[in-house]
């Protein structure tokens, strides 16, 4: 049986900018108040393509808490360095994904890597926060950096396309992402024509954000930059590209569990918040220049 649609959403009216070097449109929860809906989805900010220019400053977000969830950062074009309070740097190219557990508390900053600042080009990219279970929210801050080459990859049949299978399981490939509930993120990349079909559990919530192009989904027209919510009937998804695209599929497992949220911190109680305020400010987050 189809996974049936529940909606298409164009993109945000507004983008708006995160520091200076993320120029975003917000779909999660965006305008229509999607964080419970899209459990264990927190947010979803998305940076279509942007040339930002030359610069000899690295353009980002200096340092800031997290506690409570996680942050996956997918580097479509351009390169993203980071730091955080646990000793992790690095940088994501194109192809490459971050995926960071704030849990217990961490700090980091993040900003356009050194070269690419300096001679400038489109930048694009998708940052989403996953949600922790209350029982692992207190877990220990970590970080996997999976490179484009780390991540599984389906050859889909007649020249259709490829699937970069970031986490969860895709027609039995699966990703390289450790995650503490059932997600599936897939980055798919289809040709003009290209078909994709796969089934994703009917108990999942499940989204599709298109990055590049135009695709059919289960019968209904999704637009570039458009954002399809699948209701939780059915597994089955089929996808055709009009043109080149490209499109990020998302599923997980919900966490029927309250949601308290204030900035950087998501936990479940109120008391919970002010706590991990007080955490935050007595330097139990450790130090980051």
């Amino acid at each position: 049986m189809n996974k049936s649609i529940e909606k298409v959403f164009s993109r945000p009216p507004q983008f708006g900018m995160v520091g200076d070097g993320f120029r975003v449109y917000n779909y999660i929860p965006g305008q229509y108040n999607l964080q419970r809906r899209l459990s264990p989805f927190l947010m979803l900010d998305f940076n279509p393509a942007y040339d930002f220019g030359k610069s000899e400053h690295q353009r980002g977000v200096d340092v800031h808490p997290h506690k409570g969830f996680e942050t996956v950062t997918i580097a479509y074009k351009g390169s993203v360095a980071h730091h955080d309070s646990a000793g992790n740097s690095g940088v994501i190219y194109p192809g490459d994904v971050q995926w960071m557990t704030a849990g217990s508390g961490i700090l980091h900053k993040e900003y356009h890597e050194q070269e690419f600042a300096c001679n400038g080009g489109p930048f694009e990219m998708v940052q989403l926060w996953v949600n922790l279970p209350a029982k692992d929210k207190g877990a220990q801050p970590g970080y996997q950096s999976l490179t484009a080459a780390d991540i599984a990859k389906v050859q889909l049949p007649d020249e259709a396309g490829i699937v970069n299978v970031i986490a969860g399981s895709f027609n039995g490939a699966k990703g390289p992402a450790r995650t503490f509930t059932d997600v599936n993120l897939f980055d798919i990349k289809l040709n003009a024509g290209g078909k994709l079909s796969t089934a994703l559990p009917a108990a999942h919530n499940t989204a599709a954000l298109v990055i590049e192009g135009e695709v059919n989904i289960n019968g209904t027209t999704a637009a570039e930059h458009s954002f399809t919510l699948f209701r939780n009937e059915g597994e089955d998804i089929a996808i055709e590209a009009a043109k080149n695209s490209v499109v990020l599929l998302m599923s997980g497992m919900p966490i029927d569990e309250p949601i308290a949220s204030y900035g950087p911190f998501v936990m479940n109680t109120q008391q919970e918040i002010v706590e991990a305020i007080q955490d935050f400010q007595s330097g139990k987050f450790g130090t980051l220049a």
